[in-house]
């Protein structure tokens, strides 16, 4: 019962208690709310993979060892709509068809080595891939091989290419086992078109490796990218 204030009565008393009972909150059922909850919760599942972050595992060891086999990454799908992607940047891009082994893998993820107007070229004479004359210190990345401590080479193959503008030349950190912009070049007889891929195939942004934990890590572009001046 809730008492209501006290006012000077005829009698000079106070005045009586108020007869009317205050009528219990009903509550809402849980079963009857739980199939809403439920349907938000999808919808919401359904605009963040499609439009937000997506998760993506990785079936080859074309980015070993930045990314192992079965690895987990999560895909920023949003950051393209208002930036293109960067040199260094780790990303997942619909693969043009030339360069699927099977037709149904048709996602890859590479690493951005140089983007539309750049002269990207293999090698300099301490065997170093060069971006618009800038040398890239790749040490960081590059395959290991666990067995015998080499590191893979930037490139076992020369090219010497300017990427088209709206375009990327792409590369995996495993180079020896990647079908890449440079194998499509060496393929395609030196197409730069068939070795590089559209802005536009891009998914998105590779932003951390979150499975397993233990080996959890946030990407970011490394220091080298830094020093690669603008095209001329």
């Amino acid at each position: 019962m809730i008492e209501e204030g006290q006012a000077p009565g005829a009698d000079g008393e106070g005045a009586e208690e108020s007869s009317e009972k205050q009528q219990p909150k009903k509550k809402g059922s849980f079963w009857k709310e739980l199939p809403i909850l439920l349907g938000v919760a999808i919808l919401v599942a359904i605009v963040v993979r499609t439009w937000v972050v997506q998760t993506y595992y990785i079936p080859s060891g074309s980015m070993e060892t930045t990314l192992q086999i079965n690895d987990r990454v999560l895909v920023n799908k949003l950051v393209h709509d208002f930036s293109d992607p960067e040199r260094g940047e780790i990303i997942v891009f619909t693969a043009p068809k030339d360069w699927r082994s099977v037709e149904e893998e048709d996602e890859f993820i590479k690493r951005v080595i140089a983007v539309g107007g750049d002269h990207v070229v293999c090698c300099d004479d301490q065997g170093r891939i060069t971006v618009n004359g800038q040398p890239l210190d790749e040490t960081s990345y590059l395959y290991v091989n666990p067995l015998t401590g080499e590191q893979d080479p930037p490139s076992g193959d020369p090219f010497d290419v300017i990427v088209p503008e709206g375009r990327l030349w792409v590369m995996g950190d495993h180079r020896s086992a990647s079908g890449d912009s440079r194998e499509r070049y060496i393929r395609n007889g030196g197409s730069v078109e068939g070795a590089t891929i559209s802005v536009d195939a891009v998914i998105g942004k590779a932003f951390v490796l979150f499975w397993p934990f233990s080996d959890f890590n946030w990407f970011a572009i490394p220091e080298t990218y830094d020093d690669v001046p603008e095209p001329s």
